[in-house]
């Protein structure tokens, strides 16, 4: 696969791009081109920092211009045409590269992704993932963020949209799928997620009902569905827990020699629990939806959550998630020209 990587987004742009591009290109030994776009000058200086490691399939494109965190979405992808995410994402559209994946503007990459690539046929609304740790491993709820207000339908299509995204990419057999709600009877809920209910319960084989708060964490099911503002208000609140945890965690531990001495007792333990709350041992997720492979980073995103960002881009194309989701949508009679009752 050709993949684009954005070595001017992100907080530690260009080096953390150019070292994650390094690293997967040495992990996997050349298989996939890897396409970084940005300022030449720079990259090319960061590439040779790493005199050690001689790059088997790595490209560098050239790009004049940065889109940075603070500008408004709509107006930089239409005011910045040389940027390195318009440039990268025009790449797969013009067939030049297969996927594509930054860790510049969230919004203006799901913007940039949208105009630029389109929706997958049938698809209403593109939604945006994000991994929680839950007990047994993560959850995957949608959406976080790409759409704060939504249609019974749009709910329907992410669930249906991150169940195929589970199944394909972490072989996980028939995802079980929960709508976020505020009890866990049928009945509850405001107007938008009763209507979402019945719809999930009619075209979700394994869908296992509402979700409570409480149960988020809990191994009750694989995808979590919700409307991008309770998704992202949850997933902030989720990324701040591990932060507070080990700040308490390492007063406890100063305070005197029994707590040293249980610290380094359980300190194995205290290692795979952070792990599972790592967004850097999954790297990013892709805005799904668009008619094409764009997957999101964290805009602190470490070397290591670039290479395994990378893999999931390739993972998306190897396993055909896309032309997955449009068949799944056309089987199901999800395209809304046709089905305007869907609407909610």
């Amino acid at each position: 696969m050709r993949i684009v990587l954005d070595a001017m987004g992100g907080d530690y742009a260009p080096r953390a791009p150019v070292e994650g591009a390094l690293l997967y290109d040495k992990e996997f030994k050349g298989r996939d081109q890897i396409i970084l776009v940005g300022d030449k000058a720079q990259i090319e200086k960061e590439i040779e920092r790493h005199h050690f490691t001689t790059p088997r399939n790595i490209k560098v494109v050239h790009a004049s211009q940065v889109i940075t965190m603070h500008e408004q979405p709509a107006t930089a992808i239409r005011r910045k045409k040389d940027s390195s995410m318009v440039r990268g994402l025009q790449m797969i559209k013009e067939g030049l590269a297969d996927a594509f994946v930054s860790a510049g503007s969230t919004g203006a990459q799901m913007a940039a992704s949208l105009f630029i690539l389109g929706r997958i046929p049938g698809v209403h609304r593109p939604a945006l993932g994000a991994f929680l740790p839950r007990e047994g491993g993560v959850v995957l709820l949608i959406d976080v963020g790409a759409n704060a207000d939504c249609r019974p339908v749009n709910l329907l299509q992410f669930g249906l949209m991150g169940s195929i995204f589970i199944e394909y990419i972490y072989d996980v057999p028939h995802p079980r799928v929960g709508l976020l709600n505020i009890g866990e009877e049928p009945g509850k809920g405001n107007e938008l997620t009763r209507a979402a209910y019945e719809l999930m319960k009619e075209h979700i084989p394994d869908f296992v009902g509402n979700v409570e708060g409480r149960n988020v964490l809990h191994e009750v099911t694989d995808v979590i569905v919700t409307d991008g503002f309770t998704g992202n208000v949850i997933l902030k609140f989720a990324e701040s827990i591990l932060e507070v945890f080990g700040r308490s965690f390492k007063r406890s531990v100063g305070k005197n020699i029994f707590s040293l001495t249980g610290a380094f007792l359980v300190r194995h333990a205290f290692r795979d629990m952070k792990r599972n709350f790592d967004y850097q041992e999954y790297g990013g997720v892709p805005l799904l939806g668009v008619d094409g492979i764009s997957i999101i980073c964290h805009g602190s995103s470490s070397p290591r959550a670039l290479k395994n960002a990378i893999k999931v881009a390739r993972l998306m194309g190897e396993k055909q998630v896309n032309r997955h989701i449009q068949q799944e949508l056309k089987t199901r009679g999800m395209i809304w020209e046709e089905k305007p009752s869907l609407q909610g």
